[in-house]
């Protein structure tokens, strides 16, 4: 098995290419080894002294180290444990867990709009946030304002600031006139 690398805009994250499907849908995001028994995969990279965080898509793991640590010392540790985990035949998630499909439901007089937004992101953001090894997801929309939840390499990246507002937040203004302002939340 041979698992490629990538760097990604976040100097503290690598973007890992298994070479096959990680996630069937979905993504699945563990900012902390909290909740990580829910992957066995997840739980095999966290057991890797200085991981901060693992984040699953498609065809990549993303894996953010600790601010301490330099990639030296944890990468080939981190590739012995996508390598262990492929070959021993587990799943990714563990019984029934299953990714979430990612974009937070919205039941409020602005259906249509909220609709054009998640449209937007799935079609034009999201495709491009994964390339970097990260997700970006609808989280609200109100007066204006939309609320986005920054997953993978993207949270925490020096240039997420950027990318939301000159970015994204463009974007929906340029499509969607009712769009005032994007901001990011921690959930």
């Amino acid at each position: 098995m041979f698992i490629q690398t990538e760097s990604t805009p976040n100097p503290a994250t690598l973007k890992f290419l298994p070479g096959q499907t990680v996630l069937e849908a979905g993504t699945a995001d563990f900012p902390t080894s909290e909740g990580a028994e829910a992957s066995p995969l997840a739980s095999r990279i966290f057991a890797v002294n200085g991981i901060a965080g693992v984040f699953f898509g498609n065809d990549f793991v993303t894996v953010t180290k600790a601010e301490n640590i330099e990639w030296d010392h944890v990468k080939p540790a981190i590739l012995g444990a996508i390598m262990e985990h492929f070959q021993s035949g587990q799943p990714v998630m563990a019984g029934e867990a299953i990714a979430p499909a990612g974009h937070a439901a919205h039941d409020g007089p602005d259906g249509e709009i909220v609709g054009q937004i998640k449209e937007l992101l799935d079609t034009r953001v999201r495709p491009a946030v994964a390339q970097d090894g990260g997700d970006i997801t609808f989280h609200g929309f109100d007066r204006g304002v939309v609320y986005l939840h920054m997953q993978g390499a993207c949270a925490g990246c020096p240039s997420s600031t950027l990318t939301l507002k000159m970015g994204i937040e463009n974007l929906l203004r340029h499509y969607i006139p009712e769009v005032t302002e994007v901001r990011p939340v921690a959930v």
